[in-house]
């Protein structure tokens, strides 16, 4: 039923009039009237007898006897919940979208043969051609693919899609974002032929998200490639589920019980037997865990096809880089870099920067004490937003054109981090004549401009260049590996590897970081394996995740301790904290052994509500948090 109260998190039986028999059906929605309330829910099951000994109430209203909830994706639906300490009601929620009653009366179609695909090119990968052979074979494989720079991984998340789809099978494909979709979307369109998948993502809309749905439901079109909630889609005989770059943040859902798209479909691959690809051009530790543990075979390219794709890459960033160079280190171009560029330009190559933060100057600080810049009525963190203008607090807007440091009362400023906007400003300075272009989050570019051109990009938003780019910088690279979070450095080789991957072979990639570091060595030999296996053998020294399992709890100072004291004495759970999120409220973390993660996560369900129903403050629970800072 559509009601998220934890303690009532289970099935309820109701009789079903005799006018509604045969037209109610497993998966169908209907209404019921539960308490003083109707309320919308679907049909798990139909049976002769009830095990309730009270009095059954009857179904008060068939909405559609459209059956959108299908038996495979209510038992995912349930192992998802149970996983992440959340309700039923909260993950169908996520799996099933709004009904459209208009499209539910739109003819049915039948669905359309497909092609099995050829395998060359994926020999350039070690057990790649096996493991589209094992698809063809109607075999489950469960592999993680690090794909080469350059590599067209739509093209081949479709010939993979289309080997489950030529002998009768679905496939579901889950990508980070939208102009990834758009990608794959065409790749499909192309290897597969028209009318045979579907997308799935909120930026379709209702109607048409609810259309593409239907059509999955009904057995139209038998693969499926999407967005995050794409990981529910009601495929009939599911072979294949895959997921693309799996470290992206915007995998794990913002509503509760906050599931992660790739562990839905890791539950989803064991629940239905299927096969399963984890891929990216960087590795995670949690990818690299299921290599370990053998669950997982992994597919990467030998050490030549490696030396044939990934362009040169230098660092700039130790000591005797600094030392050499023409500028002292006081430049934020090094000279390598600026060389590297314009040696790409006079090929008449574009040139991609990556810079980690978006406007001009995001953040500033007292120019002669250092201290960092707040605002004088809230103590917001102030930043500027363009050349000569007056500093502006980032949280309430308002500007301090009469600033004066709290610590030493200067009122001159200084740059703590150079954003996007102002690198661009430089750039064209640096490289007159040249056209600079922006890429961020709010105003996104598809390609790069052509022929002599030079793109500054956040991460993530970086636009492909129709043959390439000739040079890819990569500055400030300190802001990304100093940053207090767990996968610091993990996300810096996912966004560098990912950047990188739009160069030419022949090209040039700078990144401005010491050499030495483990993370940019990574880089340098395009060896995603080892970074993540070495990852996940700190982590397993120090006690983090995915080596043991997490879970945080927020809410009111004193709440989350009270909840974890209910817990369960043999669980063996470990308390990290509480530490304070403001005046109000406090986080605390418990970490448990991996096998205990299921026990963890069904004890903080039922604490959670015998919570709820004493009408005791409501506590917020992540299980598997991304950030555990």
């Amino acid at each position: 039923m559509d009601q998220p109260l934890p303690q009532l998190d289970r099935l309820f039986d109701y009789r079903i009039p005799e006018d509604l028999v045969g037209r109610v059906r497993p998966g169908c929605r209907v209404r019921v009237r539960f308490g003083r309330r109707k309320l919308s829910g679907h049909v798990i099951d139909l049976k002769r007898t009830s095990d309730f000994e009270g009095k059954l109430l009857w179904i008060s209203d068939l909405v559609s006897p459209e059956p959108v909830l299908t038996g495979e994706v209510a038992r995912l639906a349930r192992a998802v919940a149970d996983r992440y300490a959340g309700t039923l009601a909260d993950v169908l929620r996520l799996a099933v979208p709004e009904r459209r009653g208009r499209v539910e009366g739109e003819p049915r179609g039948e669905p359309r043969p497909v092609e099995a695909p050829a395998e060359a090119h994926w020999n350039r990968y070690i057990a790649g051609e096996a493991f589209l052979r094992a698809l063809r074979a109607r075999k489950a494989p469960k592999a993680v693919w690090n794909a080469l720079p350059g590599e067209d991984w739509p093209a081949r998340l479709a010939e993979a899609a289309a080997a489950c789809a030529a002998e009768g099978r679905g496939a579901v494909l889950v990508v980070p974002d939208q102009a990834d979709l758009d990608r794959l979307d065409a790749a499909l369109a192309a290897r597969l032929g028209p009318d045979r998948h579907v997308t799935l993502s909120a930026q379709l809309g209702p109607t048409k998200r609810y259309r593409a749905f239907l059509k999955a439901a009904r057995g139209t079109v038998r693969v499926v490639a999407g967005t995050r909630a794409a990981a529910f889609a009601p495929v009939e005989r599911l072979g294949l589920v895959a997921i693309w770059d799996d470290g992206d943040a915007s995998h794990v859902d913002r509503h509760a019980p906050y599931p992660h798209a790739r562990e839905v479909l890791l539950t989803r691959a064991g629940l239905a037997d299927s096969a399963c690809l984890v891929a990216g051009h960087a590795r995670t530790p949690q990818a690299q865990l299921l290599v370990d543990a053998e669950w997982a075979i992994p597919i990467t390219a030998s050490r030549k096809e490696i030396r044939a794709a990934v362009p040169r890459i230098v660092p700039v960033g130790d000591d005797s880089d600094v030392a050499r160079d023409p500028s002292g280190g006081t430049a934020r171009l090094p000279t390598v870099a600026w060389e590297a560029a314009k040696a790409a330009l006079d090929r008449d190559r574009p040139v991609l920067v990556q810079v980690p933060r978006r406007g001009y100057v995001p953040a500033v600080s007292c120019q002669r004490c250092r201290t960092r810049a707040v605002c004088p009525e809230c103590s917001g963190p102030l930043r500027l937003t363009g050349a000569m203008r007056a500093p502006v607090c980032g949280w309430c807007g308002a500007a301090a054109g009469d600033y004066r440091c709290r610590e030493c009362g200067s009122g001159r400023v200084r740059a703590r981090v150079i954003g996007a906007e102002r690198t661009a400003e430089e750039l064209a300075r640096a490289f007159g004549g040249v056209e600079v272009a922006e890429s961020t989050g709010p105003e996104r570019l598809d390609r790069s401009p052509p022929g002599r051109a030079v793109v500054v990009a956040t991460p993530g938003v970086e636009p492909r260049a129709p043959e390439g780019y000739g040079a890819v910088l990569l500055l400030d690279a300190w802001a990304l590996l100093t940053r207090a979070d767990l996968t610091a450095s993990e996300e810096a080789l996912r966004r560098w590897m990912n950047a990188v991957a739009l160069a030419r072979p022949d090209g040039t990639a700078v990144v401005v970081a010491d050499g030495g570091l483990a993370v940019v060595q990574a880089l340098m030999r395009w060896d995603p394996a080892w970074f993540a296996a070495r990852e996940l053998a700190e982590r397993s020294e120090l006690g983090f995740p995915p080596a043991v399992r997490m879970a945080a709890l927020s809410g009111p100072n004193g709440a989350p301790e009270k909840l974890a004291a209910d817990l369960p004495a043999d669980l063996g759970v470990e308390a990290l904290g509480p530490i304070p999120v403001d005046e109000c409220s406090e986080r605390l973390l418990l970490r448990v052994r991996r096998r205990d993660g299921p026990a963890l996560a069904g004890a903080l369900a039922r604490a959670n509500a015998e919570r709820a129903g004493a009408k005791a403050d409501p506590v917020r629970v992540q299980v598997d948090p991304r950030e555990i800072a």
